[in-house]
């Protein structure tokens, strides 16, 4: 079996140290391991297999002989040196928004336009995590009957927001607890003029604020989708919200179909679907959560019903772990794909 030069990209992070974790648990063939960070951690140690491997600072020069490279430590630092790494031979499938619009990069979610990989030029853009979970659960609904219309609502979770957000709701539910007042610093983002709490709250502002009243989080989903399932009619309208939980990213979607579906059709639609588990059995109360759908590779789905207000509308309930799925775990799929395809 054919092993392959792999590079971790903000090996230190969240999604890298996932990423990590995904490469030694599916058995990708890694014959050489390079975690690459910024120079305030360069000299940290991570595991692999039982070895520690030494985090190096990134540059251009660390990516000569790498084949695929991970990429998961910001949007400046993938436009300055996934280039570099694609100059030097790597394919580069890349966790951040630099390039996910750009006309000649591959926005790929594999289980819904694999083939898109065939067409990249080195560098394979990851969507957004939340625009990821939306499509795995509605793209198998949309090749049966045909989606007119999306209205999405996200309730995100803080690590969503990074380490440093999930460090302040611990703190403030502390707080809360102690009886004593802490300074909210990070949400909505860390560079806003204002920021709230996040403990017993929630907040309707994930990025900065866009044309028309619409944040940068919400156009990513619009915009994604379109892009993904080569759609750019498509209608979507989203509103995004921070939640005080800590992983796993939930979506309320409705959908105006092309001709109409039943719920019980699409459950069995769902059920076949790579990437999907139904647990939809309200009898039971049996429906997705956060605390149960954490550490899942798939996207599940609940509370599937009818629009009554539509001629072909469904609702859903959606629930991905946005870390895994929704961001570590895609991008390996990737690499497995183009592996399976002859294409690394």
């Amino acid at each position: 079996m054919k092993s392959y030069s792999v590079a971790v990209v903000g090996a230190t992070g969240a999604v890298g140290q996932e990423i990590l974790s995904l490469l030694e648990e599916r058995r990708f063939p890694v014959g050489r391991l390079k975690l690459l960070a910024s120079a305030r951690s360069a000299g940290k140690r991570c595991l692999f297999r039982g070895e520690e491997v030494v985090v190096e600072e990134a540059s251009p020069e660390a990516f000569q002989g790498v084949e695929v490279a991970f990429f998961s430590a910001g949007g400046a630092v993938s436009r300055e040196l996934a280039p570099a790494a694609v100059e030097r031979g790597a394919v580069v499938i890349d966790n951040t928004s630099a390039f996910r619009l750009e006309p000649e990069v591959p926005l790929v979610v594999p289980e819904v336009n694999p083939e898109d990989i065939r067409s990249h030029r080195g560098i394979i853009a990851n969507p957004n995590c939340s625009t990821i979970i939306m499509l795995v659960a509605i793209a198998p609904l949309h090749r049966a009957a045909g989606i007119r219309r999306v209205v999405v609502s996200t309730y995100q979770a803080v690590s969503g927001a990074g380490a440093q957000a999930m460090e302040a709701l611990k703190e403030q539910v502390r707080a809360y607890v102690e009886q004593r007042e802490v300074e909210p610093r990070i949400l909505p983002y860390a560079a806003a003029p204002r920021h709230f709490p996040i403990a017993f709250n929630l907040i309707p502002q994930i990025d900065v604020f866009a044309e028309e009243g619409y944040t940068k989080e919400e156009w990513k989903m619009v915009r994604e989708a379109q892009k993904i399932l080569h759609a750019p009619e498509l209608r979507v309208t989203a509103t995004t919200v921070r939640v005080p939980v800590f992983r796993c990213h939930s979506e309320s979607i409705n959908l105006e179909l092309e001709r109409p579906l039943s719920p019980e059709e699409a459950r069995e639609i769902l059920r076949r679907a790579p990437g999907v588990q139904v647990w939809d059995d309200p009898a039971a109360m049996e429906y997705p959560m956060p605390l149960a759908v954490t550490g899942k590779d798939d996207v599940y789905v609940g509370r599937i019903r009818r629009d009554l207000t539509v001629e072909s509308g469904l609702n859903l309930w959606v629930v991905g772990d946005q870390i895994r799925k929704g961001a570590a775990l895609n991008a390996l799929q990737i690499a497995e794909w183009m592996r399976s395809a002859g294409l690394l």
